[in-house]
C-alpha cells in the first residue's frame, strides 16, 4: 500500500529562523494520520537562515541522520567532534546514553536539510558522530545504501537501528526498481524532480509511506533526488 503525504499536507513550524515541515507528526497541529513508521519517528525537512542555527542541546537514545540539500552545516558537540557538512553529505548522530551539540549555517545561502531520526535498538551506549561524502554521481540511476544498522552494508556509515537510509537520482525518463520484503515498510521522499512510484505521481518534496509492498517501481518525469528509508 502508498499513502502519498503531498508536500501542502505536511504540518509546519516557523521560527523565523527556522522553517520547518514535519513528513510525520511532530504537534497537536499535524496530521494525525502521518504515524511512525516502525523506527523511524521524525522526518522534518528543515531550513535554516544565514547566521542561524540551533544552539546547544541535548539528545538520548536516538539515531539521528542530518541529510544536507544545500549549504553548509557546522556542527560541534560534547564529545569534542566539529565538522563541517557540504550538501550531498550525510551526517549520523548516535545520541546513546547522552550528548548536547550544536548545528548552525555556515554557508551564505539558506540551509536546507532533512532531519531524520530514528529509535536505536537498544537504549543506552556510548554516544559517537561521524559524516560522509556520497557524490551524486555514485547514485546516478541507483539506490545506493548511506547510513545503515546491518553488518552488510560496509561502505555506508553505522547506525543503531534496525534501518537503512538509501539516495538516488534519477534523470528523466529513467526507472529503477528497489526490492522490499512485504513485511517491510519505508519512506520515500522527492528532494528534487517529479516521479511515478507503481503508477502514483508525486511531486518536488513529497513523500509517501510504503508498506505491504515487495517492489518499489520508479519512474522519473523530470530529473529526480530522491531519499528513502527502509524502516523494518
Amino acid at each position: 500500500m502508498l499513502v502519498h503525504r503531498r508536500w501542502e499536507s505536511l504540518g509546519r513550524a516557523d521560527l523565523g529562523w527556522l522553517t520547518a515541515k514535519h513528513h510525520f507528526t511532530v504537534s497537536a497541529d499535524d496530521d494525525p494520520s502521518h504515524r511512525a513508521l516502525g523506527p523511524l519517528i521524525v522526518w522534518n525537512d528543515d531550513e535554516i537562515a544565514v547566521g542561524s542555527g540551533f544552539p546547544m542541546h541535548g539528545h538520548r537514545d536516538m539515531e539521528i541522520i542530518t541529510y544536507v540539500r544545500q549549504g553548509v552545516v557546522g556542527h560541534r558537540d560534547t564529545l569534542g567532534s566539529e565538522g563541517t557538512i557540504q550538501a550531498g553529505d550525510i551526517q549520523v548522530m548516535s545520541a546513546g546514553a547522552g550528548i548536547r551539540h550544536t548545528e548552525f549555517n555556515k554557508g551564505d545561502v539558506p540551509l536546507k536539510l532533512y532531519q531524520i531520526w530514528l529509535v536505536p535498538r537498544v537504549s543506552g551506549g556510548e554516544p559517537r558522530w561521524d559524516t560522509k561524502s556520497f557524490p551524486k554521481g555514485g547514485r546516478a540511476g541507483r539506490f545506493v545504501v548511506l547510513a545503515s544498522g546491518f553488518d552488510a552494508d560496509k561502505e555506508a556509515l553505522p547506525i543503531r537501528a534496525n534501518a537503512r537510509l538509501l539516495g538516488a537520482s534519477l534523470k528523466a525518463g529513467n526507472r529503477i526498481e528497489q526490492e522490499l520484503s512485504s513485511a517491510r515498510q519505508a519512506y520515500l521522499v522527492v528532494a528534487a524532480g517529479r516521479i511515478d512510484v507503481n503508477g502514483e505521481p508525486m511531486g518536488p518534496l513529497d513523500g509517501v509511506a510504503i508498506t505491504g509492498v515487495e517492489t518499489v517501481r520508479i519512474n522519473a518525469l523530470e530529473d529526480s533526488e530522491l531519499v528513502m528509508v527502509d524502516a523494518g
